[in-house]
């Protein structure tokens, strides 16, 4: 009885509960700031479109949610890097322009038919949401522009990965 008690049992699970949160340096970089306000942005959204009339809504901010939680971790354990067979960049561009686009479509149609407050609070939290995507999305799309200039398509490196080398 006294085994579960002892102290040597709690450091394991609180090496694995660190393992899952995104490392202090992603977290408080500009993409890693992104990547936590859209997750935040996207579960706030789903539980009140889950609350509310509008609940015809709540595949997109749910689907947006595990997307951005995964890219999360993802960038957070440096999976980009350790697997090359998708482009990125390019796969998070897409990703950020139809979640703005959507969240906008959305936001609009359930402030705007919808008279409740969950569906009200939904939409402000979908505009909210509209503006970190567009936000996320004009940056990656800077960035990749960057890259493209310096010629970086000779080669193989992402631009994130282009632009931690040459500032080093």
């Amino acid at each position: 009885m006294g085994d579960i008690e002892t102290p040597s049992s709690t450091h394991p699970r609180q090496t694995v509960l660190l393992s899952v949160l995104p490392s202090k340096e992603f977290a408080s970089s500009r993409k890693g700031m992104l990547l936590i306000a859209e997750v935040a942005l996207s579960f706030v959204s789903f539980i009140c479109f889950a609350a509310s009339t509008a609940a015809a809504f709540v595949t997109f901010p749910l689907l947006e949610f595990l997307t951005a939680l995964f890219l999360l971790f993802a960038y957070s354990i440096k999976f980009n890097e350790r697997f090359k067979g998708f482009l990125w960049p390019l796969m998070d561009f897409l990703r950020c322009v139809t979640a703005s686009i959507i969240f906008f479509i959305i936001s609009i149609m359930s402030v705007s038919k919808y008279v409740d407050a969950a569906s009200k609070a939904a939409g402000i939290f979908g505009f909210i949401a509209t503006i970190v995507f567009a936000l996320d999305f004009y940056l990656i799309f800077n960035e990749l522009a960057t890259f493209l200039k310096q010629g970086g398509g000779e080669t193989n490196e992402e631009p994130s990965r282009q632009q931690d080398s040459d500032s080093d």
